[in-house]
């Protein structure tokens, strides 16, 4: 007798939606917490999935309507937490979109899923609408990639074998994105094609753990052979791929025994783009000077080299280095980038995300590091330090002269007040902005760089503090700061998490990301300040070579790029809160204030 349930279920049910929920509940289980969504018809049962499992609580849901948003609010998201959020999109160009935030993360060692809806085999190649070859379109980027089958079974009881392989396949895709085995953390690309219908009710199993499943008993080991029938084959290939990535990015087998730097060479610690801690761990314990870029998390300490860019240059200390122990990806110097390239300079890259370091051709790149035993040499250590304390820069603020301010002689007490006045009304320049920003930032919040000129005025001035500093460095693009800063944002202050997270960008690099304004009503605002040094376009080339070669009307043509637009209206037709500030007293208010929400600064720069 068939099950009326059973029937009913049939009826309104769709193979994509039993495969999606399959595979997406399985994502949560094994640790998934964040799904960014772009809508499109053909992932509509990944979408109505995740939208089953926002409303039960078990992840947060991210809706955004442009698929590379998407992708770099998912990046920021991975950033901060360390686990991969899934990405949802539809066929054909939408998933081209992802591609600059797959490549960050292959580059920047982000983990980070994505899972793309397509049309079946049977339409590809074949001038078919929105359809194109979607398998392999991340190849050289990603951890694993995997174009499964077209889903075919309706899953009565969540124990079909579409359900197993689909299981299996998340926990692959997991796993890969963690970096498992010798791979660093990176993307992972599912292509998952669907015929109609295209959804179909949820299934009652939805939830609940493979485990707990309703499974058909072992045969009876002592009864008669039982034949089973053969399932028909399902259409569609489970291609299976680690990525194309080059040679120079696949790293060697992880070694056991730490690599042991030995006392002798006149060495520094360089920490790049998310070092960490460690850095400053290691040169305390060896005894070295520790050169740390803004974005490596790692600029603080007893040992930090203050102005090392000219330190680097000057020939009695940076052209006296033998050794250099590099942590995370150096990329804001070219001092640094000198230095790591000199075939003279023994190089000891340690393995960290993304790709091996190997400026030089004969850089050592080693899994874990340790310090021989010794006396550290002093007289390297004392004059790097004595070098850093003559190139640092006290930056701040002037105390205002309380003696002339309570003086009984008028002119004395006018003078006083002038020169206050005068202070609290002069006009920000880019080195007062970086300075504010890093002042009013503390552990509990995040700071985000843009790839602007601020970055480098900031690697350049700003002296040591321990605050959570997040970059795209990893292929150091424009493209994606507020999507990344917002996704930091939504992952660190979840679960009533404390902080503010600003970001600090150029105004070439919020309008490059200016759909990342956009967030859906209902979605919860995350405390978020953008920051924007305004100085009518891309003033970062002003510094290059090519100032010295272009003409003016050429240069402003095509490299400066000015621009008239008035942040203020667009601030207000995407719902942000709106300030300019002007002078720096108004910016240390406006940075320090309650934030409850979404709020734009600019500050106003000369060219």
């Amino acid at each position: 007798m068939t099950d009326p349930h059973s029937a009913e279920r049939a009826f309104d049910a769709a193979p994509a939606t039993d495969a999606a929920a399959a595979l997406l509940f399985r994502l949560v289980e094994l640790g998934v917490r964040h799904v960014v969504v772009s809508p499109g018809s053909r992932s509509q049962a990944l979408a109505l999935v995740a939208a089953e499992f926002e409303r039960r609580g078990a992840i947060s849901l991210h809706v955004r309507l442009d698929e590379r948003v998407a992708g770099f609010t998912a990046l920021g998201i991975g950033r901060e937490t360390g686990m991969p959020a899934a990405v949802v999109c539809t066929s054909g160009t939408a998933v081209a979109n992802l591609l600059p935030a797959a490549l960050e993360a292959h580059h920047a060692g982000v983990p980070l899923l994505l899972l793309t809806a397509d049309r079946p085999p049977e339409l590809r190649g074949v001038g078919a609408n929105q359809t194109t070859r979607q398998p392999g379109m991340f190849a050289p980027t990603v951890r694993f990639e995997a174009d499964l089958p077209v889903p075919e079974a309706v899953d009565v009881d969540g124990t079909h074998e579409q359900s197993v392989m689909l299981r299996a396949v998340a926990e692959s895709a997991v796993a890969a994105a963690l970096g498992e085995g010798t791979w660093s953390p990176g993307p992972v690309h599912l292509n998952l094609p669907y015929r109609e219908p295209l959804a179909g009710a949820l299934p009652s199993w939805l939830g609940v753990p493979a485990a707990e499943l309703h499974t058909a008993p072992d045969p009876d080991p002592d009864g008669p052979p039982v034949d089973v029938e053969p399932e028909d084959e399902a259409s569609g290939a489970l291609y299976q791929g680690g990525g194309g990535i080059g040679e120079s990015d696949v790293p060697a087998e992880p070694e056991h025994a730490p690599f042991v730097l030995e006392r002798g060479p006149r060495t520094v610690v360089l920490a790049g783009a998310d070092a960490g801690t460690d850095a400053e761990e290691l040169a305390h314990v060896g005894g070295w000077p520790l050169i740390a870029e803004i974005v490596s998390g790692a600029r603080f300490g007893r040992q930090l080299v203050h102005g090392y860019r000219a330190l680097l240059r000057d020939p009695g200390l940076g052209g006296r280095i033998e050794r250099a122990v590099v942590l995370g990806h150096p990329t804001l110097s070219r001092e640094a980038a000198r230095l790591l390239s000199d075939p003279d300079v023994e190089v000891i890259a340690v393995r960290g995300p993304g790709e091996p370091l190997n400026l030089n051709g004969s850089s050592i790149a080693v899994d874990r590091i340790a310090v021989a035993t010794g006396d550290p040499d002093r007289a390297w250590l004392g004059e790097w330090m004595l070098a850093s304390r003559a190139a640092a820069v006290d930056l701040t603020p002037p105390a205002p002269d309380a003696d002339g301010l309570s003086s009984a002689e008028p002119a004395e007490r006018l003078g006083a007040i002038a020169a206050e006045l005068q202070v609290i009304r002069a006009p920000l320049d880019r080195t007062a902005l970086v300075d504010a920003v890093w002042r009013a930032t503390w552990p509990h919040d995040r700071l985000v760089f843009g790839s602007s000129r601020l970055v480098r005025v900031a690697d350049e001035v700003l002296p040591g503090k321990k605050v959570p500093v997040h970059s795209n460095r990893g292929l150091a693009g424009i493209d994606g700061t507020i999507a990344t800063a917002t996704g930091i944002a939504l992952a660190s202050q979840s679960g009533s998490g404390a902080g503010v997270t600003r970001v600090l960008l150029g105004d070439l690099a919020v309008l490059h990301d200016v759909g990342a304004l956009l967030l859906p009503p209902h979605e919860a605002e995350p405390r978020l300040q953008l920051i924007v040094g305004n100085d009518g376009g891309g003033t970062i080339f002003d510094g290059l070579e090519v100032a010295g070669v272009a003409g003016a009307e050429a240069m402003d043509r095509v490299l400066y790029t000015p621009h008239t637009v008035r942040l203020e209206q667009l601030a207000l037709a995407y719902g942000w809160e709106y300030r300019r500030v002007t002078t720096r007293s108004a910016l240390d208010q406006a940075l320090t204030s309650p934030v409850g929400g979404r709020q734009l600064i600019e500050v106003p720069l000369e060219r």
